[in-house]
């Protein structure tokens, strides 16, 4: 089950009758009294509420400790392409920097060799800055998405066992007051690690 899918956005609407009555300078007549209608009886259900701050899953320290592992593990296979892109960023800075400052006194075709080249490091920048930015995206999904799943999971599970009916992530819903007592975010996270540890097998790639 998804994350998104336990949060619950609570929203009170009270709608008000007015029923208004126009006094009349003559006596008005009497009318037959209407009936009451029958009662009826709605049953409640029962409900306990809880409040989580899911952006605290990620908190470095105070976390989920798999979110650190696998943001560790995403950073360190992609940093061979984050390091072409950083050279190829600084051959374009250096191309261009060469060709403003000798424009004036170099060989014509000496400067339009530069262009030349930077053109081309500048379309490889673009092209393999984009192939790597939807490569990250794809990976990220792939990585992130069980650890979701676990999570969404365990989240169910520990509100049952609590008797716990509506979890309201706090991060997104404004809350004027609430006791500390339903705020469920450590007590849960320190569940999740125990069960959990951060040395869990990472999909591959």
């Amino acid at each position: 089950m998804n994350i998104v899918r336990l949060i619950v956005a609570v929203a009170v609407l009270t709608t008000t009758a007015i029923v208004s009555v126009s006094a009349q300078q003559t006596k008005p007549a009497a009318s037959a009294p209407v009936p009451a209608a029958p009662q009826t009886s709605v049953a409640v259900p029962d409900s306990k509420m809880a409040l989580i701050y899911l952006e605290a899953f990620t908190d470095p320290k105070n976390g989920i400790a798999r979110f650190g592992t696998l943001l560790n593990t995403l950073t360190r296979e992609f940093q061979p392409r984050q390091t072409e892109l950083t050279a190829l960023e600084q051959r374009i800075q250096q191309l261009t920097k060469e060709i403003n400052d000798t424009q004036a006194v170099a060989d014509p075709k000496a400067i339009q060799q530069k262009r030349d080249q930077l053109e081309l490091a500048q379309t490889d920048y673009k092209r393999k800055g984009e192939d790597g930015q939807a490569a990250y995206t794809r990976r990220r999904q792939e990585i992130f998405q069980p650890l979701q799943e676990d999570i969404g999971k365990a989240l169910e599970a520990y509100a049952k066992a609590r008797g716990i009916t509506v979890i309201v992530d706090a991060s997104q819903v404004p809350v004027v007051y609430a006791a500390d007592s339903i705020d469920i975010t450590k007590a849960f996270i320190s569940d999740f690690n125990s069960k959990n540890p951060a040395t869990a097998s990472v999909p591959q790639p």
